[in-house]
């Protein structure tokens, strides 16, 4: 069986490690946010470049991925991740008890602590666990949610992210600078951002960092990888895959069906290019028809309510959804699309709500909304320019 691909991206675990400690010309010791759109090579990197990383300098990574089980409550997937690391450390938790035959151990003077349960026992704090875990590995721990807007979702999961930043300002103190680090990654800039835009959100100031996107040096290595399973004459160029992966956003699963697409129908070399870019171009159509359907039916109303929190998301700004300036350019944009009602506040509520129904709009748990689809935006960007042209 041929191993599975994985491209490597060591420097970039470095620098972000580096930064985690303090080190580097940036500093994530308060905590990093990274956003990138899904399936560009985000949490591939997190299990195989960075966890592997950390662990070899010394710390001790916490890996959660909130996307794994959407039906969970966010915040008990973090507090069950944290359980789990803290069984994992059992044995020298109750390395001087065992003799005794005592199964619970009181580290904390008010609690104890029975890891059997794969819960925090009543009266524990994340805080709690978290310096227990410190203190039982004696490692640093870093903490890192992937996919971390869906805490947002449920009011368990919003106090998780609370009780976190109160467990790094806790274990970061000058006695124990290097206690806690907590890495959040997001498939949505806009539904991040809504861990720190506001003073009432609990990292209220950190700032989004893009995650670097994968580039030549990934393609290169990729095709480098297909071809060795190719016979010379059918051989994939480097600068034809690096087109296709432009045409499909970065995205290496994409990628890869176009040329298991191809590997199925495989002609002559000078076909290949031709193969690829088709494949792509076929791929975005399929985007772009799927779009149009959803789109299509919609009101007028909820249309321009869409096509506003498009342009929030393109210009990096928060939405407000029942503000003047918000309430009259969905007046404009209803009028364009040939409207003769005068939308309101109850129209923009109404439409909001409708569209968080066909699931093209999110809501936090404070009422801040987002687009479930970043790609969307870009989308109905083009339908807009398409429009004025």
């Amino acid at each position: 069986m041929s191993k599975r691909f994985v491209f490597h991206r060591e420097a970039l675990a470095r620098s972000i490690l580096e930064g985690l400690a303090g080190a580097g010309i940036l500093d994530y010791s308060s905590g990093l946010f990274l956003a990138a759109p899904r399936r560009t090579g985000k949490s591939t990197f997190l299990r195989e470049d960075l966890v592997p990383q950390l662990d070899a300098a010394g710390w001790l990574p916490v890996y959660i991925d909130l996307w794994s089980n959407k039906q969970a409550d966010p915040g008990q997937l973090i507090e069950f991740a944290i359980v789990s690391a803290l069984q994992a450390v059992e044995p020298k938790l109750k390395k001087t008890l065992k003799a005794a035959g005592i199964d619970k151990v009181n580290i904390l003077r008010t609690v104890s602590w029975d890891l059997t349960r794969g819960a925090l026992p009543e009266g524990a704090t994340l805080t709690d666990a978290l310096q227990l875990l410190r203190a039982a590995s004696e490692k640093p721990v870093v903490l890192i949610v992937d996919e971390a807007q869906h805490a947002l979702n449920s009011e368990n999961g919003l106090n998780a992210m609370f009780a976190l930043k109160a467990a790094r300002d806790a274990m970061n103190q000058a006695v124990q600078s290097d206690g806690l680090r907590l890495i959040f990654t997001g498939s949505s800039r806009d539904k991040l951002a809504q861990l720190v835009l506001k003073r009432q959100q609990p990292f209220f100031g950190a700032t989004i960092t893009p995650f670097p996107l994968l580039g030549d040096d990934f393609v290169e290595a990729y095709t480098r990888n297909v071809n060795d399973k190719l016979a010379d004459k059918n051989s994939f160029h480097v600068e034809d895959m690096k087109r296709a992966f432009q045409l499909v956003a970065h995205r290496p699963e994409l990628l890869a069906s176009i040329v298991q697409r191809v590997a199925i129908v495989l002609g002559e070399a000078p076909n290949l290019g031709r193969l690829l870019e088709d494949g792509a171009i076929e791929i975005q159509a399929d985007i772009r028809a799927e779009y149009e359907a959803i789109y299509g039916p919609l009101t007028a109303a909820q249309k321009a309510v869409l096509q506003v929190l498009a342009e929030s998301s393109i210009q990096k700004t928060s939405f407000a959804a029942y503000s003047e300036a918000t309430i009259t350019r969905v007046r404009e944009i209803a009028v364009a699309l040939g409207s003769d009602a005068t939308p309101t506040a109850q129209t923009i509520q109404a439409a909001l709500e409708a569209l968080r129904e066909k699931e093209l709009v999110w809501r936090s748990g404070w009422g801040a909304y987002a687009l479930e689809d970043t790609g969307m935006a870009d989308w109905l960007s083009a339908q807009c320019s398409a429009r004025r042209e």
